[in-house]
């Protein structure tokens, strides 16, 4: 495509091109393509721009076909692609050394796994993902308030001793039939370090996303990475149910980012109540902390802000203690739904004796910025937020936890759903087909969640309908696999958890190091069992089948060994029981910083 602007006048070409800059973006509107022109009065040469928009170049007008113009010079706008050479790629190539690449999308608990038990004798191991590091998930509530520093639930993927290469950047799209995929440059993301709870191009209709994917008109820079092998473990975003403000104004507990966050607003709520112009009744709204669901996440960082007010609170801020409350929600008649009903009820009893107030079967309505009932003079600068339950009165809080599950990554959806050139040498037929090679094929995806569905081998399946519309024809892709919450296998019902997560690259990685995807090898998910810390050195522990129930203190030292022993590094290993210790004796840090 070609635009063709005339000048004005002598006087652009009589100036330095280099003070005098026209730019261009393109925008779609329903498939047409229009250039919009701005002038800049000052030269932008920015390496980190998010858009690379074209290039400009000074013809006579002799040189242009049918050009009409009152000026001696024409500005052609040529749209150029925006994929770039990128060094790091030619430095993989050179770095092969005959081995396979196998390209992991995500540091999950799938994809970091994976990446550490993969034969980098036998492949050179990628990950492509926006964030440079792993999360130990299950700590994360304790970093939040105190207990541990944000440090221990870090594994960084770049060390010293790793020999994992990494790329930080989204995956865009996946060409399966030239074994590519487009990645999108993410070093300067916004969304670094925090849960996503909806897809980057929402507002978006399908034209133009499907538009700006053909013609790489992202947010980022792109470039092109070729694979062997692609395993995709993209995780998952936090589900919000379309609620009202709660993106806007709730906290989550995906990242360390959300742990900080949260951190960070607990101590500010302190410091606004310990105000001495600040009233009792603003005192009581801002120290209410409001947590949305009933699951493992929601539970323990209950557990471990109850033990936060009252073992470290209760001392700085004596007077304040009185105004704290913690109030649990969940849509579902009772909470920690996966354990049995004895352990439900043993925590149910735990928190009601310690003031936590259980509220089941409610449904959020909003979120709302600014407190119920309070003069807005009198809450200046003292923000805090208003939760709207239904068939009750509004409640003032100071901040609201959400964790109510999972929604699926807007990358499954955009980036693996039809199949626009069949690759017939990448795919294993079940079956003889007539036709296949012409069929519309798509990613086979559970109808309800999203998830993309493997075999039992961990192969991403496809299908397509038959001509006549009388079923549809089923097969694989030989090198694209699917671990982790994004995907599910077929005909089972395993729970989206990091457990089944991580055994799932422990699989993967075996049968790859040795070759064994064929026969009678197959994945088969062994229940560990599950746990969850309930406060004040107490847990529960379900155990798998012949393996019986704990509960109480020797629940919680089980909880802590299992962590603490499947914590990857030994650097974390020693740093997590030396801050349990520090902060056992000495208190918890609230500095805020």
């Amino acid at each position: 495509m070609s635009v063709f602007v005339s000048s004005t006048g002598r006087g652009l070409v009589n100036k330095s091109i280099r003070e005098q800059v026209l730019s261009f973006s393109v925008e779609h509107a329903r498939g047409s393509r229009s250039a919009v022109l701005h002038r800049q009065s000052q030269p932008r040469e920015d390496s980190h721009s998010r858009r690379s928009y074209g290039t400009l170049k000074i013809l006579d007008p002799k040189e242009i076909p049918n050009a009409h113009t009152s000026s001696p010079w024409t500005m052609q706008v040529q749209q150029c692609d925006q994929r770039r050479t990128n060094v790091n790629i030619a430095d993989l190539d050179k770095t092969r050394d005959g081995r396979e690449r196998v390209v992991i999308l995500g540091s999950g608990w799938g994809g970091y796994p994976l990446s550490k038990k993969l034969d980098h004798k036998k492949y050179q191991v990628v990950i492509v993902s926006p964030r440079s590091y792993f999360v130990f998930t299950p700590l994360l509530a304790s970093t939040s308030v105190g207990t541990l520093e944000f440090r221990t639930a870090l594994e960084p993927i770049r060390n010293r001793r790793s020999k994992t290469r990494y790329i930080q950047g989204w995956a865009d799209d996946v060409d399966l039939y030239n074994k590519t995929i487009t990645i999108e440059e993410a070093v300067a993301d916004p969304h670094q370090g925090l849960a996503l709870t909806g897809d980057r191009d929402e507002g978006k209709d399908q034209v133009q996303i499907d538009y700006e994917m053909r013609t790489k008109l992202r947010k980022g820079r792109l470039f092109d990475l070729r694979y062997d092998k692609l395993v995709i473990s993209v995780g998952s975003y936090s589900q919000t149910f379309g609620t009202t403000g709660v993106r806007e104004h709730a906290n989550f507990l995906k990242d360390v980012g959300d742990a900080r966050k949260i951190r960070k607003r607990l101590l500010e709520c302190f410091e606004m109540a310990a105000l001495p112009t600040t009233t009792d009744e603003v005192r009581r709204q801002i120290l209410h902390f409001a947590i949305v669901g009933g699951g493992p996440t929601g539970i323990e960082f209950s557990a471990e802000l109850h033990d936060l007010l009252h073992t470290d609170m209760t001392k700085i801020y004596p007077e304040l203690i009185q105004f704290a409350k913690i109030t649990l929600y969940d849509v579902s008649p009772k909470v920690l739904n996966m354990f049995d009903a004895g352990l439900q009820e043993y925590a149910t009893d735990a928190f009601s004796r310690r003031g936590i107030d259980i509220k089941t079967s409610r449904r959020i309505m909003e979120l709302a910025n600014g407190l119920p009932g309070v003069d807005p003079e009198v809450q200046a600068g003292r923000p805090g937020l208003t939760l709207k339950v239904k068939d009750e009165e509004d409640l003032g809080i100071g901040m609201c936890i959400w964790s109510t599950g999972l929604m699926m990554n807007p990358f499954i959806h955009k980036a693996l759903s039809a199949i626009r050139r069949f690759p017939p040498k990448e795919v294993i037929f079940k079956e003889s087909y007539q036709d296949a090679e012409v069929a519309q094929w798509h990613i086979a995806r559970d109808a309800k969640t999203g998830s993309i569905m493997t075999n039992d081998r961990l192969r991403v399946m496809i299908d397509a309908p038959y001509p006549n519309g009388d079923g549809s024809m089923k097969a694989h892709l030989r090198d694209v696999f699917a671990i982790g919450d994004c995907s599910f296998i077929q005909n089972t019902m395993y729970p989206a958890t990091a457990q089944v997560a991580n055994q799932k690259a422990d699989w993967l990685a075996k049968s790859l190091n040795a070759n064994d995807l064929h026969g009678d090898h197959r994945f088969r998910y062994n229940n560990l069992g599950i746990m969850a810390y309930i406060g004040n050195a107490k847990a529960i522990v379900m155990g798998a089948k012949g393996v019986g129930n704990m509960s109480g203190t020797t629940a919680w030292l089980m909880w802590r060994g299992v962590y603490l022993s499947k914590s990857i590094s030994w650097r974390n290993r020693i740093l997590i029981p030396m801050y349990w210790f520090l902060n056992w004796a000495f208190g918890r840090d609230i500095s805020r910083f």
